[in-house]
């Protein structure tokens, strides 16, 4: 597709990769629509970006229509879809509380498919196709110590994701999965976990690029899935 004529929207876009992503698809001339919980971080995301500030909680079913309502008012229309909106909680088993994991669940599953199901509505009705790219993550590849709450939403979000992709795809709707490997945004940090910071991780700004490649393909095209790994990490 062409970025120049790309109406995006983006959740989870105030900060990290949606930030990022956000950034990068802008400069390529796409008109982009960010969300976010903090209404002043979201602004200022926004006022940066010259990007279209909606404020909204993905796991609400109203904010996620009027999410996509605003976005259509904004722009007249949309194609592109960017579920990037995520919580994350690390606990061991015995001591993972069900009132955290139902907080994650409810942002990254339930979120995730209330705006694949809004967007989706949308661009049937269209006629003319569209875009889905969820961000998953490689935790959703394989488990680790502490991650039981974590990388169930990222499992369930790519089994989601091959469902959504063999439903849509005779309605012309790509529907593609990045799996970032360790990233070094305040993600961890509000978490409470550490992250040792130096020049040889990944930053949001790769996969960013990753989105963009993904979305330039010409339409008759797609990626399914795309993971990126830093090459050397410290």
């Amino acid at each position: 597709m062409d970025l120049r004529g790309a109406k995006v929207l983006i959740t989870g876009g105030s900060s990290g990769i949606g930030l990022e992503t956000a950034r990068l698809l802008t400069a390529s001339g796409a008109r982009v629509a960010i969300t976010g919980r903090d209404a002043g971080k979201l602004r200022h995301a926004a006022e940066e970006l010259k990007a279209h500030a909606i404020q909204v909680d993905v796991s609400k079913p109203e904010d996620v229509a009027r999410m996509v309502d605003d976005t259509v008012r904004a722009f007249g229309s949309f194609n592109v879809l960017i579920n990037n909106a995520g919580l994350g909680h690390f606990a061991p088993l015995i001591e993972l509380e069900m009132a955290d994991f139902r907080r994650i669940m409810d942002t990254n599953v339930f979120g995730a498919m209330l705006a694949a199901q809004a967007a989706a509505k949308h661009f049937i009705a269209g006629g003319r196709g569209g875009n889905i790219v969820n961000i998953a993550s490689t935790a959703g590849q394989r488990g680790f110590a502490g991650g039981t709450a974590y990388t169930a939403t990222k499992f369930a979000l790519s089994a989601m994701t091959e469902c959504w992709r063999a439903e849509l795809r005779t309605h012309d709707i790509r529907v593609m999965q990045v799996n970032p490997s360790e990233v070094l945004t305040d993600f961890q940090a509000r978490q409470g976990r550490s992250q040792q910071m130096n020049d040889s991780k990944l930053r949001g700004a790769e996969i960013a690029h990753a989105i963009k490649a993904m979305l330039e393909m010409d339409d008759r095209g797609f990626v399914t899935d795309l993971t990126v790994w830093a090459t050397n990490p410290k």
